[in-house]
């Protein structure tokens, strides 16, 4: 009798997420950036470095969650995304504070940082002159472009993971959809046993 067909989707693999990738270099920076520019003791410092690693840690959580609950990938991948924005809003705060310039969408240094997504084997290093051996506000807003394109393919994840969930269903439906398939093969192998002519062959 043939068994069910799996229901549990193939998870894991974040490493391999674009999203998990920039998340990582957003929180190594913000440990770097507030170890260098916000105080130790400073319950800021605590804030900002949580919300980057909350960022990160929330999107591997979720891939790894994905096969046997896209209900809580979702979940998880919203809290990534609010935790960003909320370090995202953190370093704006830093620059308006300090009377720093927030650099627009089109200002020439954000482009150079943007146009940094398409480097190979983009990591930390990519980014390491603007966030160590810059001035405050270079750092700070070298951040905040790779928090907003951080947020962008998250974006997309979190409508791909929506999709998803609304035409595939989540775990639950499939593990009764592949119970209903398992019960109806099972009376199908029954009902050729209780057939003589049928059983003959098999037996034979």
């Amino acid at each position: 009798m043939k068994q069910p067909d799996g229901f549990i989707d193939p998870h894991g693999g974040f490493r391999n997420l674009k999203s998990y990738q920039m998340s990582e270099i957003v929180y190594d920076a913000t440990v770097v950036f507030c170890d260098r520019w916000i105080g130790r003791r400073s319950r800021t410092h605590d804030q900002m470095v949580q919300a980057a690693r909350s960022g990160k840690q929330n999107i591997a959580e979720g891939s790894m969650a994905s096969g046997t609950s896209k209900k809580f990938e979702l979940r998880l991948v919203s809290v990534a995304r609010a935790s960003l924005e909320e370090l995202l809003l953190d370093y704006q705060d830093f620059l308006r504070q300090r009377n720093l310039v927030l650099w627009g969408k089109n200002h020439p240094k954000a482009k150079k940082i943007r146009n940094l997504a398409y480097a190979r084997n983009r990591s930390y290093m990519t980014y390491r002159p603007y966030i160590e051996s810059s001035a405050p506000g270079v750092a700070a807003n070298t951040i905040v472009c790779l928090i907003h394109q951080t947020n962008f393919l998250l974006d997309q994840q979190l409508r791909q993971l929506e999709k998803q969930f609304l035409e595939q269903g989540g775990f639950t439906e499939k593990l009764y959809h592949s119970r209903l398939r398992y019960r109806r093969q099972s009376r199908q192998c029954t009902g050729q046993l209780e057939n003589p002519e049928i059983s003959m062959y098999l037996i034979n």
